[in-house]
C-alpha cells in the first residue's frame, strides 16, 4: 500500500511535469501563433485592398512635407530616382546597385561631360515629379472606377461614403438602405471623426460651381492634393492648423519646430526630439521662410509645397549637388554621388572607391 507522504511526493512530480510540458508547449507554440498573426496580417492587408484604394494615401510621393506637416524624409530619393526608388535596397548587391547609379548619373548628364550641373539637376527634378504624378493619374483611373461602378462619370458623396463604410466592414447594402431612409448608421466615433475630415476634403475637391458630385479630374484632386492649386491651398490651411498655435495663421520658428505630442522618456526619444528640431529649424530658416523675416505665412508655405514650382525645383538641385560637391565646384560627378549614394538613394553603397574606376 503506498504511504501518503511517497503519494504527495508522487502528485507533486506530476504537477512539475505538467507544468514543465505546458511551457514547452508555450514556448513552440509561439512561432505558430505568430504565423497564424502573420496570416492574418495579411488577410488583413487584403482586407484594406478596397480601403487603400478609396482613401487618398498617408504619403505624398515628391512633396517636401506630409500632410501631418512632417518633414518627408525621402524627398531627395523620390525626386533623384523616381519610380527606381524601391529598386534601391540595403540587401541588393551593391556592384548591380552602383551600377544602377550610374546608368541614372549618365541620364542627368545630358551634355555628357561627366558632371552635372544644377541646371541639369533640376530639369531632372521636374521629370521626376511629374513621373509621380503621372503614376498618381494612372491609379486614379482605377480607383475611380472602384467608386464608379454605374460608370456615369460622377460620383456622390452619398456613393463614396458608402465604398468607404464597406471597406470598414459595414454592410454595403444596409449602408446604402439607411442612408435612402435617412436611418442612422450607428457609427463609432473614430470611424466619424474619418468620415468628416473626408468630407470637408471632398468639398473642397469640387469645383465651382459646386454640384456635390466629383468627376475622375476632381476625384484625383481628392486623393492627391498636391496636384491641384485650389486643394493644395486647402492642404496648407490644415497644416497650418494643426501647427500655428496662436490662431494668427502664420508660423514662427518656436510654433513649427514644436515637438509632437508625448514625453520624453529616455535617452533615444531624447535624441529623436533633438534630430526632429534641428532638422525643422535648418528646413525654416534656409528654404520655407523665402523672406527670412522669420514668419512663414501661407503663400510661402504653399510656394513651398508646391512640387511643380520650378524654382523650388532649382534651389533643391542646388542643395543636393552642396551636399555631395567634395571639391566645391557647384558640380556632381560620379565618384562624389557613389560616395554619398546613402542620401540619393537611401542605401550606402560601400568599397565604392576600390570599385569606381574598375567599374566605369
Amino acid at each position: 500500500m503506498v504511504s501518503k507522504q511517497a503519494f504527495l511526493f508522487s502528485l507533486g512530480s506530476l504537477y512539475l511535469s505538467l507544468l514543465f510540458i505546458f511551457l514547452l508547449m508555450d514556448v513552440y507554440a509561439r512561432p505558430a501563433n505568430n504565423s497564424a498573426l502573420k496570416v492574418e496580417t495579411k488577410e488583413k492587408a487584403t482586407d484594406n485592398k478596397d480601403e487603400n484604394e478609396i482613401l487618398p494615401p498617408d504619403h505624398l510621393n515628391g512633396v517636401k512635407m506630409e500632410m501631418d506637416g512632417h518633414l518627408n524624409k525621402e524627398f531627395h530619393q523620390e525626386v533623384f530616382l523616381g519610380k527606381e526608388l524601391e529598386e534601391f535596397d540595403e540587401d541588393s548587391e551593391p556592384r548591380r546597385n552602383r551600377r544602377k547609379l550610374a546608368a541614372i548619373f549618365a541620364k542627368v548628364d545630358r551634355n555628357e561631360d561627366k558632371q552635372i550641373s544644377a541646371s541639369e539637376m533640376q530639369r531632372w527634378i521636374m521629370e521626376k515629379t511629374e513621373e509621380h504624378f503621372q503614376e498618381a493619374v494612372n491609379e486614379n483611373k482605377l480607383h475611380f472606377r472602384a467608386v464608379d461602378p454605374d460608370g456615369d462619370g460622377h460620383v456622390s458623396w452619398d456613393e463614396y461614403k458608402i465604398k468607404f463604410l464597406a471597406s470598414k466592414g459595414f454592410n454595403e447594402k444596409e449602408v446604402a438602405e439607411k442612408l435612402k431612409n435617412n436611418e442612422d448608421l450607428k457609427i463609432d466615433e473614430e470611424t466619424q471623426e474619418v468620415l468628416d475630415n473626408l468630407k470637408d476634403r471632398w468639398f473642397q475637391a469640387d469645383n465651382p460651381p459646386p454640384d456635390q458630385l466629383l468627376n475622375e479630374e476632381e476625384f484625383l484632386s481628392f486623393l492627391h492634393p498636391e496636384h491641384s492649386r485650389g486643394m493644395l491651398k486647402f492642404m496648407v490651411k490644415e497644416i497650418i492648423r494643426d501647427l500655428d498655435q496662436d490662431g494668427d495663421k502664420k508660423l514662427t520658428l518656436s510654433e513649427f519646430i514644436s515637438l509632437p505630442v508625448g514625453t520624453v522618456e529616455n535617452q533615444q526619444a531624447q535624441d529623436i526630439d533633438d534630430d526632429w528640431v534641428r532638422d525643422r529649424k535648418k528646413e525654416y530658416e534656409e528654404v520655407i521662410d523665402a523672406n527670412h523675416d522669420g514668419i512663414v505665412t501661407m503663400e510661402e508655405l504653399e510656394e513651398y509645397m508646391d512640387p511643380m514650382n520650378e524654382y523650388n525645383a532649382l534651389n533643391e538641385a542646388k542643395q543636393m549637388i552642396a551636399v555631395a560637391d567634395e571639391n566645391q565646384d557647384h558640380l556632381l560627378s560620379l565618384e562624389e554621388i557613389l560616395k554619398y549614394s546613402e542620401y540619393f538613394t537611401g542605401s550606402k553603397l560601400m568599397d565604392y572607391a576600390r570599385n569606381v574606376h574598375e567599374e566605369f
